[in-house]
């Protein structure tokens, strides 16, 4: 049986979230990637709720932005939000992809936020 990119990507996520677990104080900073947009939530996994959701939809985009930077501003987002719920230390879950790109990006964007990983 072969392999497809989607199906080892949801392998190598099963295995990160094995490890991984968000709590009411420390919530998972989960990251979804599509070919056109990205997606980031912040989970407690304990009570199985979403804290925190947005995509790079809610960003006003102007035309000479690339998705990396789209990336960038959805983790400062995202980071704004978090602080205002009093959130200040999160676990980072990078959803099975490699923490290059846009996966980077988010993560540089909520540190620079104020988020701590």
């Amino acid at each position: 049986m072969k392999n497809s990119q989607k199906s080892k990507r949801t392998i190598r996520h099963r295995r990160v979230r094995s490890t991984i677990k968000g709590t009411k104080d420390r919530p998972r900073l989960s990251v979804y990637r599509s070919s056109k947009y990205i997606f980031v939530q912040l989970v407690d996994d304990n009570a199985q709720k979403t804290i925190i959701g947005l995509s790079d939809k809610a960003i006003k985009i102007s035309k000479k932005m690339t998705k990396s930077d789209r990336a960038l501003a959805l983790g400062k987002l995202l980071a704004e939000k978090a602080i205002l719920k009093k959130f200040k230390k999160v676990v980072f879950d990078r959803g099975g992809y490699r923490y290059q790109g846009r996966v980077q990006k988010v993560a540089e964007g909520a540190r620079s936020g104020g988020l701590e990983f």
